[in-house]
């Protein structure tokens, strides 16, 4: 590409284009990239240039294309902000510094920061969807010469572009992008897979030209309707036609739709006109029939999907749009831009060029030409609906979720989901990802329908909440104002806002039920130990707590509610100078004789599986000091930041928390646990034996028998005679590890086994 070429190409979508300030951007880019060279070795420019190029072929606005020039100068060379807004006007300042901001995102790994990056990535496409397209147009170019990199830096880069940009490029309908980014990782990623492929693609084009008889077939049917069309057949990308041989298991030989048919008519009426004229014609093939027209996809694709048996008995796939539905379907919001920003028709003229053009090949070849209106309706209005508006609505409803892999996890729900369309009882269209149930349906109708769904009627009839919902099915959901979400609901949803509002709504209650728990503790330890507080006075001791998070009162509760803060604590604050009584030798003699020093917790603290005394949805752990089974006489310490903390009674570190008597719970072992039915309780032995043959075996097969899983198990010491071994593993009880003591010291080769304490 160079700058007369990108030039004419801009000229060519836009006579309106400012080329000064294109020219401007060039030279400025020129100059402030200087003697940098890529990879490749080719000067730095040749980068910019190609991008600009790249969305030229988008037909995007001045702005856009000088971006492209200068989307590095921020990042690569000296170029300040301020000086790219004073010279090029605040709106490619910003544009240049959200695509900067964008190259300096990776998602290397899943993780927390991956998470965080992802979000930074959707709300930056939502403020202005122009610093993706951008970015595409940036990887493309860097996936065309990624040949210039080492291997493992050539396989990151594809395993990214694979699993971010290509979904993102799908899910706002740049097809043609998203198509080549496929096949330029797929042929990096799956070198000999591609090579096969490609190889199968050239020896089928050199058989018999079906789809040249094809298409002559189907020009002459159209015409002889009097139906204006351009017919044309695109072979499928060779990374389509892989994943198609894989997820349906079959041999290149046996696709039957490696090429798709396009027909382009004149307006939506004449969509319609076509499709009946090839089930007329052919043989259709059932449930192979999509609309697409009425209901568009979420990146605002249109068109009539149709699958029959051809003139040539071959099966086929055909799509039918007009003009307008078709550059949206290649270029997805570029194509949005392009209506709204460059091709709108100007005052006074109703009809824009394009469609003029349209009116008179239509007129030319003898059929009835539609009303100059509904050509403009047909090319103007639909491109005119914002294909991105999902986006803006996936980050409002993600905004709630403080947890990065949380909102990671819900927008790759979003993005990456496939779509049925069901309709309410009145005909309006709801857009659901595959596999969708009532439930997923009631919230996209609306949050309290979906926290009130008892029942769904599916096509007039009763059916479960978890029924997966098909394509045209015509959805009633059944509300209750007494029903609320509880969560077994998250299991039966697929879709980012029902997941969301659900999540919500029982982290609302979760923090009800803190802040009711919090109030109870502090009410109590403070009757119990002769001190008072109100209202007025802790909010006064907000910024002195020893704890982060807490802007009000209520978090003051829900942090007592939590274990992250303790009475003692606020007793402190309030009373510097006066000294901690209740030493806890007494809070143990009181559990002993059966009675419950800390009755914050009575009548407030439900059961969980393993242990009676438990507020649910309170994070619990069981110490590594002393190994706690059921069966074995426990208490639990509040630890600060963890939750309930799990100790036998005579562990030794309990003596280090004497003075902390508002820390500790009675708690005891569930009646499940007690009978040894759940598993996950961590043990760790210690084996002594002697070094014969087999010992190791010997160890390993008596725990399978007993029914114990090995976490992990080292070699601590090996002698000529004997040595010792360490295991950690999963028990269910104490009597349990009972057996499975005397079972091992049973053994020929055993000699002492122990149990470990603070093995960490």
């Amino acid at each position: 590409m160079r700058q007369y070429e990108l030039i004419e190409k801009v000229k060519g979508y836009n006579p309106k284009a400012d080329i000064g300030l294109i020219n401007r951007a060039y030279v400025y880019s020129m100059k402030a990239h200087g003697h940098q060279q890529r990879a490749s070795g080719e000067p730095y420019l040749t980068h910019p240039l190609a991008v600009a190029g790249i969305l030229a072929d988008l037909q995007l606005d001045d702005a856009s294309i000088c971006v492209g020039l200068l989307h590095d100068t921020l990042e690569d060379t000296l170029a300040t902000y301020d000086e790219i807004a004073t010279l090029f006007g605040p709106d490619v300042a910003e544009l240049v510094e959200g695509v900067t901001k964008l190259s300096k995102i990776s998602f290397e790994d899943k993780t927390v920061e991956q998470a965080e990056n992802f979000r930074k990535l959707l709300l930056a496409m939502s403020k202005d969807i122009r610093v993706l397209l951008i970015k595409l147009a940036d990887r493309l170019h860097n996936m065309r010469t990624l040949g210039a990199k080492r291997a493992e830096s050539q396989r990151k880069t594809a395993k990214e572009t694979l699993d971010i940009y290509v979904p993102l490029a799908d899910r706002i309908g740049v097809h043609g992008v998203k198509a080549e980014l496929e096949d330029l990782a797929f042929r990096v990623l799956e070198p000999d897979e591609y090579a096969l492929i490609e190889r199968q693609m050239t020896e089928w084009r050199a058989q018999d030209d079906l789809v040249g008889r094809v298409l002559t077939e189907l020009k002459t049917k159209l015409a002889e309707a009097g139906i204006a069309a351009d017919v044309t057949g695109r072979e499928k990308s060779i990374a389509s036609i892989y994943h198609k041989i894989v997820r349906k298991s079959l041999a290149f030989d046996q696709l039957t739709d490696i090429v798709a048919y396009r027909i382009l008519v004149a307006d939506k009426p004449a969509c319609y006109a076509a499709l009946g004229l090839l089930h007329d014609q052919y043989k259709a093939i059932p449930g192979r029939f999509k609309d697409y027209i009425s209901a568009p996809k979420p990146n605002g694709y249109q068109s009539l999907h149709t699958s029959v048996v051809g003139p040539f008995n071959n099966r086929m796939e055909v799509q039918i749009r007009t003009q307008a539905m078709h550059d949206v379907a290649e270029n997805g919001v570029a194509a949005h831009w392009v209506y709204n920003h460059i091709k709108a028709p100007e005052k006074g003229d109703d009809l824009g060029k394009e469609n003029k053009a349209q009116l008179a090949a239509t007129k030319a070849k003898g059929r009835s030409a539609p009303s100059p209106e509904r050509l403009t309706e047909d090319a103007q209005k639909q491109p005119a609906t914002n294909p991105y508006r999902w986006l803006k609505g996936l980050v409002e409803q993600l905004q709630g979720l403080e947890d990065p892999a949380e909102f990671y996890e819900n927008a790759r729900l979003e993005l990456f989901a496939e779509h049925v369309f069901a309709m309410t009882p009145k005909g309006d269209v709801i857009q659901l990802p595959s596999g969708a149930t009532p439930l997923d349906f009631a919230y996209a109708v609306h949050t309290k329908v979906g926290n009130h769904a008892v029942s769904a009627k599916v096509n007039g009839s009763v059916v479960p909440l978890r029924r997966q919902l098909e394509n045209g099915d015509v959805v009633e959901i059944v509300t209750n104002p007494n029903q609320h979400p509880n969560p077994g609901w998250r299991e039966l949803v697929v879709s980012s806002r029902a997941r969301a509002q659900i999540n919500r709504y029982l982290r609302q209650q979760e923090r009800e039920e803190q802040v009711r728990l919090g109030r109870e503790i502090l009410e109590k330890a403070a009757r119990r130990d002769g001190w008072r507080w109100d209202i007025k006075e802790l909010g006064q001791l907000i910024k002195k707590l020893p704890v982060g998070q807490i802007t009000e009162t209520d978090d003051i509760f829900a942090a007592l509610g939590q274990g992250r803060l303790f009475p003692r604590q606020i007793y402190e604050v309030l009373y510097p100078s006066a000294p901690v009584a209740t030493p806890a030798q007494v809070v143990l003699r009181q559990l002993d004789a059966g009675k419950k020093p800390s009755k914050m917790n009575e009548g407030a603290l439900g059961p969980s599986a393993a242990l009676d005394g438990v507020m649910a949805g309170m994070s619990v752990h069981y110490a590594k000091c002393c190994s706690p089974l059921p069966g074995e006489e426990v208490v639990g310490i509040l630890t600060t930041g963890r939750g309930l903390t799990i100790h036998m009674r005579t562990c030794r570190n309990l003596e280090q928390l004497a003075d902390q008597p508002d820390r500790w719970l009675p708690v005891k072992w569930s009646a499940a646990a007690e009978r040894g039915e759940l598993r996950g309780f961590i043990c760790r032995l210690r084996f002594h034996l002697r070094n014969d043959t087999g010992s190791f075996a010997a160890i390993t097969s008596t725990i399978a028998n007993q029914d114990a899983n090995i976490i992990e198990i080292a070699t601590e010491h090996r002698g000529a005679d004997s040595m010792s071994i360490r295991c950690e593993m999963e028990i269910r009880s104490k009597d349990h590890l009972n057996r499975l003591i005397a079972n091992l010291s049973g053994l020929k080769a055993m000699l002492r086994v122990e149990k470990i304490y603070g093995w960490n």
